[in-house]
Protein backbone atom coordinates (compact mmCIF):
# COMPACT_ATOMS: atom_id res chain seq x y z
CA UNK A 1 0.00 0.00 0.00
CA UNK A 2 1.56 3.39 -1.03
CA UNK A 3 1.84 6.46 1.81
CA UNK A 4 -1.21 7.97 0.67
CA UNK A 5 -3.26 5.08 0.40
CA UNK A 6 -1.98 4.15 4.16
CA UNK A 7 -2.92 7.98 5.59
CA UNK A 8 -6.34 6.94 3.91
CA UNK A 9 -7.44 4.25 5.40
CA UNK A 10 -5.99 5.62 8.50
CA UNK A 11 -8.34 8.51 8.10
CA UNK A 12 -11.35 6.15 7.64
CA UNK A 13 -10.33 3.91 10.67
CA UNK A 14 -10.30 7.23 13.15
CA UNK A 15 -13.63 8.11 11.34
CA UNK A 16 -15.51 4.70 12.61
CA UNK A 17 -13.52 4.77 15.71
CA UNK A 18 -15.33 8.12 16.29
CA UNK A 19 -18.14 7.47 15.33
CA UNK A 20 -18.85 4.28 17.85
CA UNK A 21 -16.94 6.21 20.39
CA UNK A 22 -19.37 9.14 20.14
CA UNK A 23 -22.51 7.03 20.03
CA UNK A 24 -21.36 4.25 22.15
CA UNK A 25 -24.14 5.63 24.66
CA UNK A 26 -26.66 4.93 22.41
CA UNK A 27 -25.84 1.31 21.41
CA UNK A 28 -28.42 0.57 24.44
CA UNK A 29 -31.41 1.29 22.19
CA UNK A 30 -30.07 -0.79 19.48
CA UNK A 31 -30.02 -3.89 22.15
CA UNK A 32 -33.55 -2.27 22.53
CA UNK A 33 -34.73 -2.70 19.28
CA UNK A 34 -32.59 -5.87 18.14
CA UNK A 35 -34.05 -7.93 21.29
CA UNK A 36 -37.93 -7.13 19.83
CA UNK A 37 -36.80 -8.29 16.45
CA UNK A 38 -35.61 -11.46 18.06
CA UNK A 39 -38.63 -11.98 20.12
CA UNK A 40 -40.42 -11.32 16.54
CA UNK A 41 -38.61 -13.42 14.41
CA UNK A 42 -38.47 -16.23 17.19
CA UNK A 43 -42.04 -16.73 19.01
CA UNK A 44 -44.35 -14.78 16.20
CA UNK A 45 -43.88 -17.02 13.48
CA UNK A 46 -45.50 -19.91 15.93
CA UNK A 47 -48.25 -18.03 16.45
CA UNK A 48 -49.23 -18.11 12.41
CA UNK A 49 -50.64 -20.70 10.29
CA UNK A 50 -48.98 -23.73 8.92
CA UNK A 51 -47.40 -23.12 5.31
CA UNK A 52 -49.25 -24.73 2.76
CA UNK A 53 -47.83 -26.25 -0.25
CA UNK A 54 -48.78 -23.55 -2.39
CA UNK A 55 -47.61 -21.00 0.16
CA UNK A 56 -44.84 -18.58 -1.15
CA UNK A 57 -41.75 -16.55 1.11
CA UNK A 58 -44.57 -13.58 1.40
CA UNK A 59 -47.71 -15.29 1.98
CA UNK A 60 -46.92 -17.08 5.23
CA UNK A 61 -44.60 -15.28 8.19
CA UNK A 62 -43.65 -18.40 9.05
CA UNK A 63 -41.65 -19.12 5.99
CA UNK A 64 -40.22 -15.80 5.75
CA UNK A 65 -38.69 -15.86 9.55
CA UNK A 66 -36.95 -18.93 8.72
CA UNK A 67 -35.50 -17.30 5.60
CA UNK A 68 -34.31 -14.74 7.63
CA UNK A 69 -32.84 -16.70 10.59
CA UNK A 70 -31.37 -19.59 8.34
CA UNK A 71 -30.92 -18.29 4.90
CA UNK A 72 -29.78 -15.06 5.99
CA UNK A 73 -28.39 -14.41 9.91
CA UNK A 74 -27.29 -17.86 10.36
CA UNK A 75 -24.69 -17.64 7.56
CA UNK A 76 -23.92 -13.91 7.23
CA UNK A 77 -22.88 -13.45 10.89
CA UNK A 78 -20.12 -16.11 10.37
CA UNK A 79 -19.17 -14.39 7.15
CA UNK A 80 -18.96 -10.97 8.72
CA UNK A 81 -16.40 -11.82 10.99
CA UNK A 82 -14.09 -11.66 8.56
CA UNK A 83 -14.80 -8.19 8.16
CA UNK A 84 -15.80 -7.00 11.42
CA UNK A 85 -14.74 -9.73 14.20
CA UNK A 86 -16.90 -9.86 16.56
CA UNK A 87 -19.03 -6.98 16.01
CA UNK A 88 -22.43 -9.35 16.54
CA UNK A 89 -21.83 -9.70 19.49
CA UNK A 90 -21.07 -6.13 20.84
CA UNK A 91 -22.94 -3.97 18.70
CA UNK A 92 -26.24 -6.18 18.11
CA UNK A 93 -26.71 -9.69 19.80
CA UNK A 94 -29.67 -9.53 21.90
CA UNK A 95 -28.72 -12.39 24.10
CA UNK A 96 -25.23 -10.96 25.10
CA UNK A 97 -27.23 -7.57 25.95
CA UNK A 98 -29.84 -9.70 27.88
CA UNK A 99 -27.41 -11.50 29.93
CA UNK A 100 -25.47 -7.89 30.70
CA UNK A 101 -29.03 -6.19 31.75
CA UNK A 102 -29.65 -9.31 33.74
CA UNK A 103 -26.09 -9.14 35.38
CA UNK A 104 -26.90 -5.40 36.53
CA UNK A 105 -29.33 -6.46 39.02
CA UNK A 106 -28.51 -9.81 39.72
CA UNK A 107 -26.45 -11.93 42.64
CA UNK A 108 -22.62 -11.24 41.57
CA UNK A 109 -21.18 -14.20 42.42
CA UNK A 110 -17.60 -15.06 41.24
CA UNK A 111 -17.94 -16.96 38.22
CA UNK A 112 -16.86 -20.83 39.31
CA UNK A 113 -14.93 -22.64 38.20
CA UNK A 114 -16.26 -25.15 36.32
CA UNK A 115 -17.68 -22.30 34.13
CA UNK A 116 -14.21 -20.73 33.25
CA UNK A 117 -12.57 -24.37 31.88
CA UNK A 118 -12.08 -23.61 28.48
CA UNK A 119 -14.37 -27.09 27.28
CA UNK A 120 -17.37 -25.23 28.60
CA UNK A 121 -18.14 -23.44 25.28
CA UNK A 122 -17.18 -26.56 23.51
CA UNK A 123 -19.69 -28.62 25.21
CA UNK A 124 -22.12 -25.80 25.03
CA UNK A 125 -22.05 -26.06 20.99
CA UNK A 126 -21.99 -29.96 20.95
CA UNK A 127 -24.90 -29.65 22.61
CA UNK A 128 -26.92 -27.48 21.10
CA UNK A 129 -25.81 -28.32 17.73
CA UNK A 130 -27.13 -31.97 17.77
CA UNK A 131 -30.41 -30.78 20.26
CA UNK A 132 -31.14 -28.30 17.25
CA UNK A 133 -31.16 -31.34 14.85
CA UNK A 134 -33.13 -33.36 17.05
CA UNK A 135 -35.55 -30.80 17.24
CA UNK A 136 -36.04 -30.07 13.50
CA UNK A 137 -35.36 -26.67 14.68
CA UNK A 138 -34.39 -25.73 10.88
CA UNK A 139 -37.90 -26.73 9.88
CA UNK A 140 -40.01 -26.26 12.45
CA UNK A 141 -41.07 -22.70 14.03
CA UNK A 142 -42.07 -24.51 17.63
CA UNK A 143 -38.82 -26.32 17.87
CA UNK A 144 -36.91 -23.15 16.52
CA UNK A 145 -38.58 -21.04 19.04
CA UNK A 146 -37.71 -23.38 21.80
CA UNK A 147 -34.17 -23.50 21.26
CA UNK A 148 -33.12 -20.33 21.05
CA UNK A 149 -35.87 -19.28 23.80
CA UNK A 150 -33.84 -21.80 25.65
CA UNK A 151 -30.73 -20.31 25.14
CA UNK A 152 -31.61 -16.74 25.84
CA UNK A 153 -32.93 -18.11 28.67
CA UNK A 154 -29.69 -19.83 30.09
CA UNK A 155 -27.83 -16.71 28.69
CA UNK A 156 -29.86 -14.51 31.29
CA UNK A 157 -29.83 -17.13 34.26
CA UNK A 158 -25.61 -17.07 33.60
CA UNK A 159 -25.82 -13.41 34.00
CA UNK A 160 -27.88 -12.79 36.85
CA UNK A 161 -25.87 -15.23 39.13
CA UNK A 162 -22.43 -14.79 38.13
CA UNK A 163 -19.97 -11.95 37.42
CA UNK A 164 -19.75 -8.42 38.93
CA UNK A 165 -20.97 -5.67 35.59
CA UNK A 166 -19.43 -8.38 33.17
CA UNK A 167 -20.63 -10.76 30.70
CA UNK A 168 -19.83 -14.36 31.83
CA UNK A 169 -22.16 -15.64 29.14
CA UNK A 170 -20.11 -14.52 26.47
CA UNK A 171 -16.98 -14.90 27.31
CA UNK A 172 -16.97 -18.72 29.22
CA UNK A 173 -20.60 -20.16 27.69
CA UNK A 174 -22.07 -18.61 24.48
CA UNK A 175 -21.75 -21.46 21.89
CA UNK A 176 -22.09 -18.63 18.73
CA UNK A 177 -19.55 -16.91 20.58
CA UNK A 178 -16.97 -19.72 20.41
CA UNK A 179 -17.59 -20.00 17.20
CA UNK A 180 -17.38 -16.57 15.81
CA UNK A 181 -14.31 -16.03 18.30
CA UNK A 182 -12.02 -19.04 16.86
CA UNK A 183 -13.14 -17.67 13.13
CA UNK A 184 -12.38 -14.25 14.18
CA UNK A 185 -8.74 -14.35 14.61
CA UNK A 186 -8.76 -14.44 10.54
CA UNK A 187 -10.70 -11.34 10.43
CA UNK A 188 -9.36 -7.47 9.21
CA UNK A 189 -10.59 -5.90 12.66
CA UNK A 190 -8.10 -5.57 15.65
CA UNK A 191 -8.24 -3.46 18.91
CA UNK A 192 -4.89 -2.75 19.98
CA UNK A 193 -3.26 -1.75 23.25
CA UNK A 194 -1.35 1.40 22.42
CA UNK A 195 1.00 0.32 25.19
CA UNK A 196 1.22 -3.07 24.99
CA UNK A 197 2.60 -4.97 27.90
CA UNK A 198 4.41 -7.78 27.94
CA UNK A 199 3.55 -11.61 29.23
CA UNK A 200 0.85 -12.03 27.23
CA UNK A 201 -3.45 -12.39 27.40
CA UNK A 202 -4.88 -12.54 30.68
CA UNK A 203 -8.07 -12.53 32.27
CA UNK A 204 -9.20 -10.44 35.56
CA UNK A 205 -12.57 -8.93 36.39
CA UNK A 206 -10.61 -5.23 37.17
CA UNK A 207 -10.99 -4.12 33.82
CA UNK A 208 -13.05 -2.30 31.36
CA UNK A 209 -13.99 -5.16 29.36
CA UNK A 210 -17.20 -6.59 29.50
CA UNK A 211 -15.43 -10.19 28.86
CA UNK A 212 -12.34 -9.83 31.23
CA UNK A 213 -9.82 -9.38 28.87
CA UNK A 214 -6.73 -7.60 30.18
CA UNK A 215 -6.37 -4.54 27.77
CA UNK A 216 -3.03 -4.11 28.57
CA UNK A 217 -1.71 -7.35 27.31
CA UNK A 218 -4.24 -8.39 24.63
CA UNK A 219 -2.75 -9.62 21.69
CA UNK A 220 -5.81 -12.19 20.72
CA UNK A 221 -9.25 -10.84 19.07
CA UNK A 222 -11.33 -14.28 20.24
CA UNK A 223 -12.62 -12.48 22.87
CA UNK A 224 -13.25 -8.79 22.13
CA UNK A 225 -16.61 -8.28 21.27
CA UNK A 226 -16.10 -4.90 20.14
CA UNK A 227 -18.13 -2.62 22.04
CA UNK A 228 -15.77 0.12 21.83
CA UNK A 229 -15.50 0.42 25.82
CA UNK A 230 -11.98 0.42 25.75
CA UNK A 231 -11.48 3.37 23.61
CA UNK A 232 -10.17 6.17 24.11
CA UNK A 233 -9.23 8.17 21.57
CA UNK A 234 -8.01 11.34 23.41
CA UNK A 235 -5.83 9.52 26.05
CA UNK A 236 -2.81 7.41 25.77
CA UNK A 237 -4.26 4.63 27.36
CA UNK A 238 -6.87 2.48 26.36
CA UNK A 239 -7.51 0.24 23.07
CA UNK A 240 -7.32 1.54 19.30
CA UNK A 241 -9.60 0.29 16.33
CA UNK A 242 -6.77 -0.68 13.76
CA UNK A 243 -7.06 -2.95 10.19
CA UNK A 244 -5.08 -5.59 9.31
CA UNK A 245 -4.24 -7.78 6.62
CA UNK A 246 -6.95 -11.31 6.93
CA UNK A 247 -5.52 -14.40 8.28
CA UNK A 248 -1.97 -12.64 9.76
CA UNK A 249 -3.07 -13.25 13.20
CA UNK A 250 -2.85 -17.14 12.66
CA UNK A 251 0.25 -16.92 10.49
CA UNK A 252 1.43 -14.97 14.08
CA UNK A 253 -0.06 -18.10 16.12
CA UNK A 254 2.59 -18.79 18.53
CA UNK A 255 2.72 -15.13 19.94
CA UNK A 256 -1.06 -14.99 19.89
CA UNK A 257 -1.42 -17.11 22.20
CA UNK A 258 -2.83 -20.53 21.15
CA UNK A 259 -4.25 -23.09 23.26
CA UNK A 260 -5.69 -26.65 22.43
CA UNK A 261 -8.94 -25.99 23.72
CA UNK A 262 -9.30 -24.32 20.36
CA UNK A 263 -7.73 -26.47 18.39
CA UNK A 264 -9.87 -29.29 19.45
CA UNK A 265 -12.82 -27.24 19.17
CA UNK A 266 -12.00 -26.64 15.23
CA UNK A 267 -11.69 -30.98 15.04
CA UNK A 268 -14.95 -31.42 17.88
CA UNK A 269 -17.06 -27.83 15.89
CA UNK A 270 -16.58 -29.70 12.02
CA UNK A 271 -17.41 -32.96 12.95
CA UNK A 272 -20.74 -32.39 14.80
CA UNK A 273 -21.48 -30.07 12.38
CA UNK A 274 -20.82 -32.80 9.24
CA UNK A 275 -22.88 -34.73 10.67
CA UNK A 276 -25.79 -33.07 11.55
CA UNK A 277 -25.86 -31.96 7.40
CA UNK A 278 -24.91 -35.38 6.80
CA UNK A 279 -27.54 -37.56 8.55
CA UNK A 280 -30.41 -35.42 5.80
CA UNK A 281 -28.58 -36.35 2.96
CA UNK A 282 -26.74 -39.95 3.29
CA UNK A 283 -27.52 -43.58 2.78
CA UNK A 284 -25.46 -44.83 5.29
CA UNK A 285 -27.78 -43.03 8.14
CA UNK A 286 -30.68 -44.68 6.96
CA UNK A 287 -29.29 -48.13 6.74
CA UNK A 288 -27.81 -47.41 10.56
CA UNK A 289 -31.19 -46.20 11.65
CA UNK A 290 -32.88 -49.65 10.05
CA UNK A 291 -30.32 -51.78 11.90
CA UNK A 292 -30.67 -50.04 15.39
CA UNK A 293 -34.61 -50.44 15.23
CA UNK A 294 -34.03 -53.99 13.92
CA UNK A 295 -31.63 -55.05 16.90
CA UNK A 296 -34.03 -52.97 18.86
CA UNK A 297 -37.18 -54.46 18.48
CA UNK A 298 -35.83 -58.38 18.27
CA UNK A 299 -33.99 -57.55 21.89
CA UNK A 300 -37.40 -56.96 23.08
CA UNK A 301 -36.65 -53.04 23.20
CA UNK A 302 -39.86 -51.66 21.65
CA UNK A 303 -39.76 -48.56 23.40
CA UNK A 304 -37.73 -47.39 21.08
CA UNK A 305 -40.32 -46.99 18.43
CA UNK A 306 -42.28 -44.51 20.90
CA UNK A 307 -42.30 -40.66 20.41
CA UNK A 308 -40.28 -39.20 22.75
CA UNK A 309 -40.73 -35.54 24.15
CA UNK A 310 -41.79 -32.60 21.99
CA UNK A 311 -38.68 -30.44 24.14
CA UNK A 312 -35.86 -32.83 23.07
CA UNK A 313 -37.48 -34.22 19.64
CA UNK A 314 -39.64 -33.28 16.63
CA UNK A 315 -43.30 -33.95 17.01
CA UNK A 316 -45.36 -32.56 14.57
CA UNK A 317 -47.98 -35.53 13.86
CA UNK A 318 -50.00 -32.56 11.42
CA UNK A 319 -47.11 -32.04 9.49
CA UNK A 320 -46.30 -35.47 9.23
CA UNK A 321 -42.88 -35.39 11.12
CA UNK A 322 -42.53 -37.41 14.16
CA UNK A 323 -39.10 -38.75 15.91
CA UNK A 324 -39.39 -41.37 17.74
CA UNK A 325 -36.58 -42.80 20.43
CA UNK A 326 -34.39 -44.63 17.40
CA UNK A 327 -34.43 -41.37 15.16
CA UNK A 328 -33.03 -39.25 18.54
CA UNK A 329 -30.53 -42.18 19.22
CA UNK A 330 -29.33 -42.70 15.84
CA UNK A 331 -29.13 -38.62 14.87
CA UNK A 332 -26.85 -38.26 18.46
CA UNK A 333 -25.03 -41.44 17.56
CA UNK A 334 -24.20 -40.77 13.77
CA UNK A 335 -23.66 -36.81 14.81
CA UNK A 336 -20.72 -38.01 17.39
CA UNK A 337 -19.75 -40.55 15.38
CA UNK A 338 -18.43 -38.00 12.71
CA UNK A 339 -17.12 -36.25 15.44
CA UNK A 340 -14.91 -38.46 16.81
CA UNK A 341 -13.63 -39.57 13.28
CA UNK A 342 -12.80 -35.88 12.57
CA UNK A 343 -11.19 -35.49 15.45
CA UNK A 344 -9.57 -38.66 14.84
CA UNK A 345 -8.38 -37.73 11.32
CA UNK A 346 -7.31 -34.26 11.77
CA UNK A 347 -5.62 -34.79 14.72
CA UNK A 348 -3.24 -37.38 12.92
CA UNK A 349 -2.49 -35.27 10.03
CA UNK A 350 -1.58 -32.64 12.08
CA UNK A 351 0.73 -34.30 14.65
CA UNK A 352 2.36 -35.81 11.47
CA UNK A 353 2.92 -32.35 10.20
CA UNK A 354 4.12 -30.97 13.55
CA UNK A 355 6.53 -34.15 13.99
CA UNK A 356 7.65 -33.14 10.39
CA UNK A 357 8.30 -29.77 10.80
CA UNK A 358 10.34 -30.87 14.00
CA UNK A 359 12.31 -33.52 11.91
CA UNK A 360 13.18 -30.49 9.20
CA UNK A 361 14.49 -27.74 11.83
CA UNK A 362 11.16 -26.67 13.57
CA UNK A 363 11.16 -24.90 16.46
CA UNK A 364 9.19 -25.31 19.62
CA UNK A 365 8.44 -28.99 21.05
CA UNK A 366 5.73 -30.99 19.26
CA UNK A 367 3.10 -30.36 21.11
CA UNK A 368 2.89 -26.42 20.53
CA UNK A 369 3.90 -27.04 16.85
CA UNK A 370 0.68 -29.21 16.92
CA UNK A 371 -1.23 -26.47 18.56
CA UNK A 372 -0.13 -23.84 15.93
CA UNK A 373 -0.66 -25.82 12.91
CA UNK A 374 -4.63 -27.01 14.24
CA UNK A 375 -5.55 -23.62 13.48
CA UNK A 376 -4.41 -23.80 9.50
CA UNK A 377 -8.04 -25.56 8.89
CA UNK A 378 -9.90 -22.71 9.72
CA UNK A 379 -10.20 -21.13 6.68
CA UNK A 380 -12.10 -24.40 4.95
CA UNK A 381 -13.67 -25.26 8.37
CA UNK A 382 -15.60 -21.88 8.27
CA UNK A 383 -16.48 -22.05 4.93
CA UNK A 384 -17.78 -25.26 5.28
CA UNK A 385 -20.03 -24.55 7.94
CA UNK A 386 -21.69 -21.55 5.80
CA UNK A 387 -22.02 -24.41 2.76
CA UNK A 388 -23.55 -27.01 4.62
CA UNK A 389 -25.33 -25.68 7.75
CA UNK A 390 -26.35 -22.15 5.79
CA UNK A 391 -27.66 -24.19 2.80
CA UNK A 392 -30.65 -21.50 2.62
CA UNK A 393 -28.72 -19.35 1.84
CA UNK A 394 -27.90 -20.62 -1.24
CA UNK A 395 -31.89 -21.27 -2.12
CA UNK A 396 -31.86 -17.23 -1.74
CA UNK A 397 -29.63 -17.37 -4.99
CA UNK A 398 -31.45 -19.88 -6.62
CA UNK A 399 -34.84 -17.56 -5.78
CA UNK A 400 -32.66 -14.45 -7.67
CA UNK A 401 -32.83 -16.73 -10.87
CA UNK A 402 -29.36 -18.36 -10.69
CA UNK A 403 -29.60 -22.21 -11.88
CA UNK A 404 -28.67 -24.84 -9.98
CA UNK A 405 -25.13 -25.21 -11.82
CA UNK A 406 -24.49 -21.69 -11.33
CA UNK A 407 -24.88 -22.33 -7.47
CA UNK A 408 -22.91 -25.76 -7.49
CA UNK A 409 -20.53 -23.45 -9.12
CA UNK A 410 -20.42 -20.36 -6.36
CA UNK A 411 -20.29 -23.03 -3.59
CA UNK A 412 -17.06 -24.77 -5.34
CA UNK A 413 -15.12 -21.39 -5.95
CA UNK A 414 -15.70 -20.55 -2.22
CA UNK A 415 -14.55 -24.32 -0.65
CA UNK A 416 -11.73 -23.40 -3.05
CA UNK A 417 -10.94 -19.93 -1.92
CA UNK A 418 -11.06 -21.56 1.90
CA UNK A 419 -9.17 -24.56 1.08
CA UNK A 420 -6.18 -22.35 -0.79
CA UNK A 421 -6.33 -19.57 2.29
CA UNK A 422 -6.12 -22.50 4.49
CA UNK A 423 -3.04 -23.90 2.82
CA UNK A 424 -1.27 -20.52 2.66
CA UNK A 425 -1.90 -20.21 6.58
CA UNK A 426 -0.18 -23.44 6.94
CA UNK A 427 2.88 -22.11 4.58
CA UNK A 428 3.13 -19.37 6.81
CA UNK A 429 2.87 -20.90 10.25
CA UNK A 430 5.65 -23.38 8.91
CA UNK A 431 7.54 -20.53 8.30
CA UNK A 432 7.19 -19.18 11.80
CA UNK A 433 8.33 -22.04 13.05
CA UNK A 434 11.65 -22.13 11.18
CA UNK A 435 11.32 -24.77 8.39
CA UNK A 436 13.14 -24.00 5.15
CA UNK A 437 11.32 -23.11 2.44
CA UNK A 438 12.59 -25.53 0.10
CA UNK A 439 11.17 -28.29 2.28
CA UNK A 440 8.67 -26.17 3.73
CA UNK A 441 5.93 -28.69 1.25
CA UNK A 442 6.78 -31.59 3.40
CA UNK A 443 5.21 -31.32 6.53
CA UNK A 444 2.54 -28.73 4.50
CA UNK A 445 1.11 -32.31 2.91
CA UNK A 446 -0.19 -32.90 6.68
CA UNK A 447 -2.46 -30.27 6.08
CA UNK A 448 -3.45 -30.78 2.56
CA UNK A 449 -4.64 -34.40 3.77
CA UNK A 450 -6.63 -32.15 6.14
CA UNK A 451 -8.34 -30.15 3.83
CA UNK A 452 -9.04 -32.75 1.36
CA UNK A 453 -10.63 -34.88 3.84
CA UNK A 454 -12.76 -31.68 5.43
CA UNK A 455 -13.59 -31.26 1.73
CA UNK A 456 -14.53 -34.54 0.61
CA UNK A 457 -16.68 -34.89 4.00
CA UNK A 458 -18.39 -31.85 2.86
CA UNK A 459 -18.68 -32.89 -0.88
CA UNK A 460 -22.78 -33.75 -0.89
CA UNK A 461 -23.20 -29.81 0.75
CA UNK A 462 -20.94 -28.37 -1.98
CA UNK A 463 -22.65 -30.30 -5.00
CA UNK A 464 -25.88 -31.04 -3.97
CA UNK A 465 -28.93 -27.81 -3.69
Amino acid sequence: MTEWGARSAQRIVSGIEAFFVRHRHRLVWVHVLMFLAFVGLIFAPPLGAIPGPQDGLLDNYRLFANLLLWGLWFPLVFVSVIFTGRSWCGLLCPMGAASEWANKKGLKRAIPAWLQWPGTPVVSFIVITIWAQTLGARDHAETSALLFGGVMAVAIVVGFVWGRNKRAWCRHACPIGLLLGVYSRLGMVDFRPKRLREGGDAWTEATACPTMIDLKRKTETRHCIECFRCVHPNTQGGLRLAVRRPGIEIEEIAGRNPNLSEVLFLFLGNGVALGGFLWLVLDNYQSFRLWLATSAIKSGWLWVGEPGPSWLMAVFPVEREVFRWVDFITITGYMVGWMVLSVIVLSLTTGASAWLAGRLGGARTWSRRFVELGYQIAPVAMVSLVLGLGGELFSVLSLLGLSADDVRLVKSVLFALGAVWSLWLGWRILAHQGVASHVRFIPLAGGAVSITFVGAAWYPAVFSL
